[in-house]
């Protein structure tokens, strides 16, 4: 059955290997389940409740991805998006946070639109392969950087960024950089002697040994600054909780909203989550050797449509946009190919609604190396980029360059697009630009004077 439904042996892997790369996944994005109702939580709504509707949003996330597109990609509420629907939309704007979530599912709703009549997978198919590769190579980066600052090994600094110093604060910071460090080495070891499950062995090692740390003195909770105990304990849950958000996108009582503002809020969750979604797309297909000669990605319709659907249901639920993990490249990076990775991704977020108390334990210094390990697996692709012509290398630096830098994948592509366009413009490459690449740098463009 599992072989019919997911074409295993076609796609070059086995059950083991998705079983591994879904749990991986799982691990590398469970600190969503805590980040999430932190953040949310900030509008109003009830903390429980965000868990639930964050767990069940990436269920019907990966479930969809699995069964519609059959790719390894993991689905949850995004970081960004949920920010901005907290602090600035409900926060600064004023509005009920049941407005943003209406916003969010109109925006859902867009997006099954423009998945359905081709306008998603025209923009992804329009980025030049260069500049696709750019994109894996920046996100790889962007990663990297992620697990950095998660392990607390780059802080902040008077030169923006720095290397920790390990003997200030050592049992709580320096400590868990520490540990990150040995589960980085860890990882590199097991990779190089062809270890199946390197990654989450890894995490796993590492979330021990700070358990054992813990309980020896070494490492120190202080809840107060973020430091909490590596130990899983059992806490009461309520589950009904999910009733407190549950379709309230649509309860607007009492609520008075400016029509102008509701088409700001909406664009600027279409455009983040758009070229979020596409970037992550690119970036880990690419990893997975999933594109085409042509830097095209099969069924990529079916994958924009499971995203779209799952943004929706989000917010029918009561969380911010559900949208394509960048950490589904951890999963990928231990073999996962198939939609199998998705579904047992996908199970585990349900699980979870019954023991969040165990997954929300996992410290981030555990997941950061298998992070920053992914970086350089998608790094690779810089082999690719054709410097020999630098129409094609520029833009495609200039977007890798820009991801980690400006932490934020949208950003990237958004300067490697107009990078591209006025480049070749200019060098008398016009035949080169596509209709839609004008199309796409002057949004970009605009979007910077206005937005």
């Amino acid at each position: 059955m599992l072989e019919s439904l997911f074409k295993l042996k076609e796609n070059h892997t086995n059950v083991k290997t998705e079983v591994v790369a879904g749990l991986t996944t799982f691990m590398t994005m469970a600190y969503i389940l805590a980040v999430n109702p932190s953040i949310l939580s900030a509008s109003g709504m009830d903390s429980n409740a965000i868990l639930m509707a964050t767990a069940i949003a990436s269920f019907i996330g990966c479930f969809c991805m699995a069964l519609l597109a059959n790719y390894p990609f993991a689905l949850a509420p995004g970081l960004g998006l949920n920010a901005y629907f907290a602090y600035t939309v409900v926060g600064q704007m004023g509005y009920s946070w049941q407005f943003a979530l209406l916003a969010v599912f109109v925006e859902g709703l867009i997006f099954i639109v423009l998945s359905l009549t081709n306008v998603r997978e025209a923009i992804f198919n329009a980025i030049p392969l260069q500049l696709k590769k750019g994109v894996s190579v920046g996100i790889g980066l962007f990663v990297a950087f992620l697990g950095l600052q998660n392990a607390k090994l780059v802080v902040d600094s008077t030169t923006l960024v720095t290397i920790v110093d390990f003997t200030e604060n050592f049992h709580t910071v320096g400590i868990g950089a520490l540990l990150a460090v040995i589960g980085l080495l860890l990882i590199a070891i097991l990779h190089v002697k062809n270890v199946k499950g390197s990654i989450l062995i890894g995490i796993l090692v590492t979330w021990v040994l700070g358990i054992v740390c813990q309980l020896t003195g070494i490492y120190q909770v202080d809840a107060a600054n973020g430091f909490y105990s590596l130990i899983p304990s059992w806490s009461s849950f309520d589950i009904t909780s999910i009733r407190l958000t549950f379709g309230q996108c649509f309860n607007l009582a009492g609520t008075d909203f400016n029509i102008i503002d509701f088409i700001v809020i909406i664009f600027a969750f279409l455009f983040v989550d758009l070229f979020d979604t596409l970037g992550t797309l690119i970036g880990v297909a690419n990893k997975a050797d999933m594109l085409d000669e042509e830097g095209k990605l099969p069924r990529i319709k079916q994958a924009l449509l499971a995203d779209a659907l799952a943004t929706s249901a989000g917010a029918i639920l009561g969380t911010s946009t559900t949208t394509t993990f960048v950490e589904s490249s951890s999963g990928v990076a231990e073999g996962g190919r198939t939609g199998l990775s998705s579904i047992v991704t996908g199970l585990l977020f349900l699980v979870s609604i019954v023991f969040a108390p165990v997954f929300t334990t996992i410290p981030s210094f555990a997941t950061a190396p298998a992070l920053i390990f992914v970086g350089f697996l998608m790094i690779s692709a810089v082999v690719q980029i054709n410097f020999n012509d630098p129409t094609e290398s520029i833009p495609a630096y200039l977007c890798l360059a820009c991801m980690p830098l400006t932490y934020s994948i949208s950003e990237g592509i958004s300067i490697g697009v107009i990078s591209y366009v006025v480049i070749n413009l200019f060098c008398g490459n016009r035949k080169k630009i596509t209709p839609l690449m004008y199309v796409l740098a002057i949004l970009f463009v605009l979007k910077y004077i206005f937005l």
